[in-house]
C-alpha cells in the first residue's frame, strides 16, 4: 500500500512498511493509524510476506509520539476513541501471525515507543532516543506503554521511566531489554533486513507457532504453558514444512520451506 503518510516496500518475503510524515517527526494522528494498521493487515493476509519491518522515514525520527496538536483539541470522548484507535493497530502488529522488527532510527517517544513495543524485536540506531514522556504532558501511555512497558522492562524500571519521563539513549534502552540490538545508523536497514532476510528463510509455520507459543505462554502459569507449546509442537507434524525439514536435514541439502 501507498497512503498518505504509510507506504510499504517488498524485497524478497520481507515487507517494510515506512511511516513518512517527517515534518511531524513522523507524529501519530488517527490518519496515520489507520493507514498503519491496514499496512498491517495486509502484510497478514500476503502469504508470500514472511517478516516485516517497521521504520520511520528520514534521519531524526521513528516516531517522534503522538500528535500533541491534535490531541490538546480532543475532549474526554474523543480521547477515549484516540486510545482505541492506538492500542487496536498496536494489538494488530502484536497478534500478527508473523515476526515484525522495529528499526528505530531516531526518536522514539510516547506512542512511538509503544509502537516499537508492540513489534516482537527491536533494533535501534545509536543515535535513538526512547521513552514514555506523557506525564510532561499532563496525560499517561495510552496506547499500551504502561503494559508492555512492565512486561519488557520490569515494574519498577517501567515506573521510573514513566513517572520521569526521561528519554534514554539505545545503549541503556539495550541494557535494561527495551530493545534488543543496537548498531551504528548507517547499518540500521542492512541490519534489519539481514535479520528478517535469515528469519524467512525458516519454516513459515513453525516461526508463526514458535511466536504463538511464546506470547501465549507469557500469560498462563508455566505448566498451562508447557501444555500449549507440546500442543503446538505436534501441530508441526501436520505440515509439509516439518516433512521437507527433516527430508532436507537427513538428505544433507537446503530446505526448500513452503509455508505449508
Amino acid at each position: 500500500m501507498n497512503g498518505e503518510f504509510v507506504r510499504t516496500a517488498r524485497d524478497g518475503a520481507v515487507t517494510t512498511l515506512t511511516i513518512d510524515r517527517q515534518p511531524a517527526l513522523n507524529a501519530l494522528n488517527p490518519k496515520v493509524l489507520e493507514e498503519l494498521r491496514e499496512g498491517v493487515r495486509e502484510f497478514t493476509a500476503d502469504r508470500s510476506a514472511r517478516v516485516m519491518i517497521i521504520t520511520g522515514a528520514g534521519e531524526r525520527a521513528f516516531v517522534a509520539g503522538a500528535d500533541i496538536a491534535a490531541m490538546s483539541k480532543m475532549s474526554v470522548r474523543e480521547a477515549g476513541a484516540f486510545a482505541d484507535l492506538g492500542q487496536s493497530t498496536f494489538s494488530a502488529i502484536e497478534d500478527a501471525p508473523k515476526p515484525v522488527i522495529a528499526a528505530i532510527n531516531g526518536y522514539a517517544l510516547g506512542g512511538g515507543c509503544e509502537l516499537a513495543m508492540a513489534c516482537d524485536i527491536r533494533i535501534a540506531s545509536e543515535k535513538a532516543k526512547i521513552g514514555q514522556p506523557e506525564v510532561n504532558l499532563g496525560v499517561i501511555p495510552g496506547f499500551g506503554g504502561t503494559q508492555r512497558l512492565a512486561r519488557l522492562v520490569g515494574r519498577g524500571k517501567a515506573k521510573e521511566l514513566i513517572f520521569s519521563a526521561v528519554a534514554i539513549d539505545a545503549a541503556s534502552a539495550e541494557k535494561i531489554g527495551l530493545v534488543d540490538a543496537v548498531v551504528p545508523p548507517d547499518q540500521l536497514m542492512s541490519k534489519a533486513l539481514e535479520l528478517a532476510t535469515l528469519i524467512a528463510a525458516k519454516a513459515p509455520v513453525a516461526v508463526s507457532l514458535a511466536k504463538a507459543a511464546i506470547d501465549r505462554g507469557l500469560d498462563v502459569d508455566l505448566r498451562t504453558g508447557l501444555a500449549h507449546e507440546a500442543a503446538l509442537f505436534a501441530e508441526c507434524f501436520s505440515t509439509n514444512d516439518q516433512r521437507e525439514g527433516m527430508d532436507a536435514f537427513l538428505s544433507k541439502r537446503k530446505a526448500e520451506f513452503k509455508g505449508k
